[in-house]
């Protein structure tokens, strides 16, 4: 059985979470404790595993992997016969789908995970400076969709840019954003939690 490092308010680890409940995956599920500046808490054993100490980490049989990118790519190319949620075998959706994935590791990252990170969870750092990043990657994301269509990089179906993309933006509010001021990302989410096999976000 897949066996899953991470944490429950994690949103990093959410992503890997909700990909495996809407492809049905069965998984087992190791928390990994957060501690003091938001550093986790992980013992030699889960080092060599992960040598970067974060999370998540998936193990699938021999298969180990680290960080979310990766672990979304891998299922997705894995486990879904039906290749929406990847289109591998179509460069340039592929190259849609990637340049997405760019964002969640980029200012979805810097900016609004940062910032809910000082806010909620008493990370260090500089709140200002994430709330800038943030506020670029809202723009994009709203700016896309507004314009683009119901989904990221998908047409007319939802892709991993999707997933990858959706916790920390559906989360913003906690890192000071105001979701208001940001209409199509609002039905994005609506959208997203109507997916079969949806699961809930972070609490």
């Amino acid at each position: 059985m897949i066996q899953l490092y991470g944490r429950r308010t994690s949103g990093n680890s959410y992503k890997t979470r909700l990909i495996m409940a809407i492809l049905d995956l069965p998984y087992r599920e190791i928390e990994v404790p957060l501690g003091a500046g938001g550093r986790n808490q992980v013992d030699p054993a889960y080092s060599v595993l992960n040598p970067r100490g974060q999370i998540p980490t998936l193990l699938d049989g021999e298969t180990v992997l680290w960080g979310s990118t990766g672990i979304l790519v891998y299922l997705a190319a894995r486990y879904d016969r039906s290749e929406h949620w990847l289109p591998r075998r179509d460069p340039a959706a592929l190259g849609r789908v990637m340049q997405w994935l760019e964002l969640a590791q980029n200012e979805i990252n810097t900016g609004l995970f940062k910032a809910r990170a000082i806010a909620r969870f008493g990370y260090d750092g500089n709140l200002d400076a994430a709330r800038r990043d943030g506020e670029v990657a809202l723009r994009v994301v709203e700016d896309r969709l507004r314009t683009g269509g119901s989904w990221l990089a998908g047409d007319g179906a939802p892709t991993i840019a999707d997933i990858a993309c959706f916790p920390y933006v559906a989360l913003a509010s906690e890192g000071g954003f105001d979701a208001a001021a940001y209409p199509a990302i609002s039905n994005w989410v609506g959208r997203i939690k109507e997916l079969p096999g949806y699961v809930p976000l972070p609490d």
